[in-house]
């Protein structure tokens, strides 16, 4: 993990806005999209972020990028990174892009396309217990053998700034657009990403939202607890959403800037994701859909912020859909009809 002195990690060198100047032009600047049922069913404009359009499938790619181009311009010859798979990914590109040798160490039950992905780009790939712990020990322990550094998918300042840069990008689109965001609800693994979401907010009256599974929250406990807690995650079909604890990174900046976690059920999760398939034709996976039931779940809930001080205007809420690596087996499960989906085994 990331750490600048004993006093635990520096939110300074957390820099979105360096971020993001940096990635233009060295990413996909994703679309952002709008569907007027979704709008409906919300109660306000969402506007969508399409990350699961970004290179490698996911926004990780921002941060695996950010993180790895700095680290081979300070002259080292590999990396190493740990990930439930995105970030594992994004890693392997960027380290491939840099002429880098990479090692990402995966959980054994890690979704078979991510770790292909992984493969593919060079990186070697060591599959190790699910809990995170396991995998960083294991991580730590090359890093140790090699001399490569960690690119850690939640404690490292590069990243978090990097994920950030997709929020950024939402936020000024929008304001661009004449309908700036009352809300930004994004999913949580490790907390980087909606941690970086926080700091592109920061000066602007938005209500930033974390997304968690249900027995998957350790973001929502550890912010109870008023310290980086873990948990024993459960199965869930938003496999990139399983981290069994919060980053010390994310946990400093979000103690004090998110407004609130929400928690949601598979079955919304699965909603979500066929709402995206049904009526934008948006291809994303469950954990990357997240934010999306995150998203319906306020406005069902009625907790929605207002639009803005002594204004009339339609309230604004926008999602970063994070990915779209998803197994072929579990879009065709998802997207069926109720009845087929309860006689198909997950």
């Amino acid at each position: 993990m990331f750490h600048t002195d004993p006093a635990g990690p520096d939110r300074a060198a957390v820099d979105v806005t360096a971020a993001a100047r940096w990635l233009d032009g060295q990413v996909v600047r994703t679309p952002v999209l709008r569907s007027p049922a979704i709008d409906r069913l919300a109660g306000a404009r969402v506007l969508l972020k399409a990350e699961n359009l970004q290179a490698g499938g996911s926004y990780k790619m921002r941060g695996g990028l950010y993180a790895v181009s700095r680290l081979a311009a300070a002259g080292h010859a590999g990396v190493v990174a740990q990930s439930t798979g995105n970030h594992a990914v994004a890693v392997a590109l960027a380290a491939r892009r840099y002429g880098l040798a990479a090692t990402v160490v995966l959980p054994v039950d890690a979704a078979p396309t991510k770790v292909a992905q992984a493969r593919a780009a060079g990186a070697r790939v060591l599959l190790v217990d699910s809990d995170t712990a396991e995998r960083l020990a294991v991580a730590r322990e090359i890093s140790d053998e090699t001399g490569h550094p960690i690119v850690d998918a939640y404690d490292h300042p590069d990243v978090v700034a990097g994920q950030g840069s997709a929020s950024l990008e939402l936020i000024e689109e929008a304001e661009r657009a004449g309908t700036p965001l009352d809300a930004l609800v994004l999913p949580v693994g490790g907390g980087g990403g909606v941690a970086g979401a926080c700091l592109a907010a920061a000066g602007r009256p938005i209500e930033v939202y974390g997304v968690e599974p249900v027995g998957c929250d350790s973001l929502a406990r550890s912010l109870a607890a008023g310290r980086p807690t873990p948990v024993r995650p459960v199965p869930t079909i938003a496999d990139g959403l399983r981290p069994s604890c919060v980053g010390e990174l994310p946990f400093a900046i979000l103690r004090s800037r998110l407004r609130g976690v929400i928690r949601v059920d598979d079955e919304e999760i699965a909603e979500a994701f066929r709402l995206l398939l049904m009526e934008l034709k948006v291809l994303a996976e469950p954990s990357g859909a997240a934010g999306l039931a995150g998203a319906l779940r306020l406005a069902t809930d009625g907790a929605l912020p207002a639009a803005g001080p002594g204004t009339q205007r339609q309230r604004t809420v926008g999602v970063v859909l994070t990915g779209g690596n998803v197994e072929a087996e579990l879009v065709a499960r998802l997207a069926a009809p109720a009845r087929l989906r309860e006689e198909v085994p997950a």
